[in-house]
């Protein structure tokens, strides 16, 4: 064998040796494959919130502009009743 043919195998050993030490310690390749799972979990609540956040805006720009959601939004939520209209309130078992 020639001595380049000797370094690259000395090479490839110790390439496959750092690699095997990585996934085996618990601070290499698994905290890496780990924290790859939280950044993806949390994008995805990044985007469920920004949806909330986009429903709750127009939410806002309908009760300051529309005053018939106003009227709707006050009557579930508060239970107000015009003069004159009756409640009925019902209940399953």
């Amino acid at each position: 064998m020639t001595s380049r043919r000797k370094l690259l195998m000395v090479a490839a050993v110790v390439a496959v040796a750092l690699s095997l030490a990585s996934v085996a310690d618990a601070r290499g390749f698994r905290r890496y494959l780990r924290l790859r799972q939280d950044v993806e979990a949390l994008d995805e609540r990044n985007r469920s919130l920004a949806a909330q956040n986009d429903a709750l805006r127009k939410e806002i720009a309908a009760l300051r502009k529309d005053p018939a959601a106003l009227e709707q939004s006050v009557r579930e939520e508060l239970g107000y009743v015009k003069p004159g209209e009756i409640v009925f309130h019902l209940e399953s078992p």
